[in-house]
């Protein structure tokens, strides 16, 4: 494997393309325990247009098939399920599906390179039958109508909703009932064969490893050889600029409103360096106006507009960019209004370079603490390199990011006029009339 070292973090970074194609990156932890890999499909929920692998031809799929791939997955031939093999091993799996990734993982202190192998050989290992995917149905069908009376995830929805008209991302991850109902083993089979396709992965693992031992596992089972040399082609329509709603308000059984004020961002196709920079310097901005410490808090604070912290940041991703504010207020209407105008003032009177300077140093902190975390680093590595983007470079960055980085970014964004409001509020009281 290739050897990279970064100096500036003090970590070493292998890597290796597989046989077949699919990307293999490493990072030892010597002294750590507990080990963990997780196997990244460049393939989310919002990819529900492309041109499947051997066709010519493009398709839509129904809402929610990345989820519902990720969760047939697991069904073997054998009639065994992939989570067996890892607890006889003692590890922890687990997957998940986001916007623009599905992830597949596992974390185990011993027997790590079975769990490996096992790891690789059930992704490559896709089984829809009629019978197993109605099933399935039924059982993702109640994870839906169990989000739908989640007020924190559709306060969060309603928010992405409220920026977006046409980028899939205003669509739920899970898809609807109606919208999983009609998915079939054939698309499914589409699917998993266009975009579950070695060249289109990613393998990241992190822990107190041999690397010579970790490649010749991965290529003892990696087998998969399906159109790794063919480019995906994805269908996306064009999103405005502009935001679709101001405000969205629905009503649901909690105590007090939950507020997300959405910030839509100009999307630009930027070097990675350049992208990785942007999302740090809003980050810093973010910070600087939201933080718990910060002028606007204590204001809403003690005017008793904000119960609780204000949480959220900026998060970017492939095609598409946004900041989120979110928590809980008597009144978010009249706390947005007032976020609004401290907003317009700071862009009047400036950036006080010694809370950039504080702001700084906290993240750089936070990063080095975080560090420690192999999960956290997995994670973060798999996202940030479907984009082009090695993470590792992530301090580097930050600390390039000087103050005229950050009033130049309040410049031309936060703007009111692309700022959206999602609202959650109480449902009203039935009187009982005796």
């Amino acid at each position: 494997m290739k050897k990279i070292y970064n100096d500036v973090i003090n970590e070493e970074l292998y890597y290796e393309k597989a046989k077949n194609g699919l990307e293999v990156f490493f990072i030892p932890k010597k002294g750590f325990a507990n080990k963990y890999a997780v196997l990244g499909v460049d393939f989310g929920s919002n990819d529900l247009e492309f041109i499947p692998i051997g066709e010519t031809e493009s398709i839509r799929v129904n809402e929610g098939i990345a989820h519902f791939l990720e969760h047939k997955m697991f069904e073997q031939p054998d009639g065994s399920n992939a989570f067996g093999s890892f607890a006889e091993n003692g590890a922890n799996a687990n997957a998940f599906t986001g916007f623009g990734m599905t992830a597949y993982l596992f974390s185990a202190t011993e027997s790590f390179y079975p769990s490996l192998k096992h790891l690789i050989e059930y992704v490559q290992t896709p089984y829809y039958t009629d019978e197993n995917v109605n099933k399935e149905k039924g059982i993702i069908a109640q994870e839906i109508k169990m989000y739908e009376d989640d007020p924190s995830w559709n306060v969060y929805l309603n928010c992405l909703k409220a920026m977006y008209s046409k980028h899939h991302t205003n669509i739920d991850i899970a898809g609807t009932v109606e919208s999983i109902n009609k998915i079939t083993p054939e698309e499914l089979y589409k699917c998993y064969n266009t975009f579950y396709n070695p060249a289109n992965m990613k393998l990241f693992i992190v822990g107190d490893l041999d690397a010579k031992i970790l490649m010749d596992t991965i290529n003892e089972v990696n087998n998969l050889e399906i159109n790794s040399d063919e480019n995906i082609v994805r269908i996306t329509e064009e999103e405005p600029e502009e935001i679709n709603k101001k405000l969205i308000v629905e009503k649901y059984t909690v105590s007090m409103p939950i507020f997300y004020i959405g910030y839509k961002d100009k999307f630009e196709d930027l070097e990675a360096r350049d992208s990785l920079k942007r999302e740090i310097v809003t980050d810093i901005l973010f910070d600087i106006i939201f933080s718990a410490s910060g002028e606007l808090y204590q204001q809403l604070y003690n005017e008793e507009l904000a119960v609780g912290g204000i949480s959220g940041g900026y998060l970017c991703q492939k095609d598409c960019a946004y900041a989120i504010a979110a928590g809980a207020s008597r009144d978010p209407i009249e706390l947005k209004k007032r976020v609004d105008k401290y907003i317009e003032e700071l862009r009047k009177t400036g950036i006080d370079e010694y809370e950039f300077d504080i702001t700084k140093k906290k993240k750089i902190g936070k990063f080095l603490k975080s560090f420690d975390s192999i999960t956290y680093i997995a994670d973060n590595f798999l996202n940030y390199m479907f984009r082009g983007i090695n993470f590792l470079e992530y301090l580097e960055v930050l600390k390039e990011v000087e103050i005229e980085d950050v009033t130049e970014r309040l410049d031309e964004f936060f703007k009111e006029e692309s700022s959206v409001l999602s609202i959650v509020e109480p449902r009203e009281q039935e009187i009982e009339i005796k």
